[in-house]
């Protein structure tokens, strides 16, 4: 073993939590998951909202990477990107996602399983309006996942973007929008000592949750 690898092999913590019971949860997952949510907002870690995304392409390769939950109600998880990036591609032609979310100042991960839907383009538009100016002209500048001759020929394109919208307000662009993750499977992930971890998981079976215990 290798000195990178030692070390690494090296790392470890013990999780000392609360236990998480199938009789202290809430019986709606959503409501469950805004319970926790609240809670990490409070101890202020950095990030509450990052989660990472993971797709599967249309010949079965899979790719993850982190965006931000936007938006939340029983119908599901939303984010918002450029519809012309590769993870909308892929959205595009296999319609499932996973996404995880790990609160490391509460030893807590969140895992999301379900199909995904573009959201109405009103509800892009109005979640767009509330982003800061730069980030509207930093989507309209963006070829996302495109590949660029450099650094310069973003900061050129968003050059000509803030001539373009120069003293007007900058309109949601059409390539640009929302996915709603609409999940069928959610499991809360508590850690525990001697990595006994606690395990609950939500299924949807016919439009009702069901609640079970997972191995750690």
């Amino acid at each position: 073993m290798n000195d990178i690898s030692l070390q690494i092999a090296q790392l470890r913590r013990e999780y000392y939590s609360q236990p998480l019971n199938e009789d202290s949860v809430n019986d709606d997952p959503i409501v469950q998951f805004r319970n926790w949510f609240d809670h990490v907002v409070r101890v202020e870690q950095p990030d509450p909202e990052a989660m990472t995304l993971s797709t599967v392409t249309a010949d079965t390769k899979i790719s993850a990477r982190i965006v931000l939950l936007r938006g939340l109600d029983q119908r599901g998880f939303v984010f918002f990107t450029n519809y012309e990036s590769r993870k909308s591609r892929e959205l595009i032609a296999n319609p499932h996602a996973a996404l995880t979310f790990y609160w490391s100042s509460l030893n807590r991960q969140v895992r999301i399983e379900g199909s995904v839907e573009k959201v109405t383009r009103q509800e892009s538009e109005d979640y767009f309006q509330t982003r800061p100016r730069g980030s509207q002209l930093g989507a309209w500048a963006s070829p996302q996942s495109e590949e660029v001759s450099g650094r310069h020929a973003l900061d050129q394109m968003l050059v000509e973007i803030e001539q373009r919208f120069k003293d007007q307000p900058v309109p949601c662009p059409p390539f640009w929008g929302g996915f709603r993750v609409k999940p069928v499977m959610i499991e809360f992930w508590q850690g525990r000592e001697n990595r006994l971890h606690d395990r609950i998981l939500y299924t949807l079976r016919d439009g009702v949750w069901r609640i079970s215990r997972l191995a750690p």
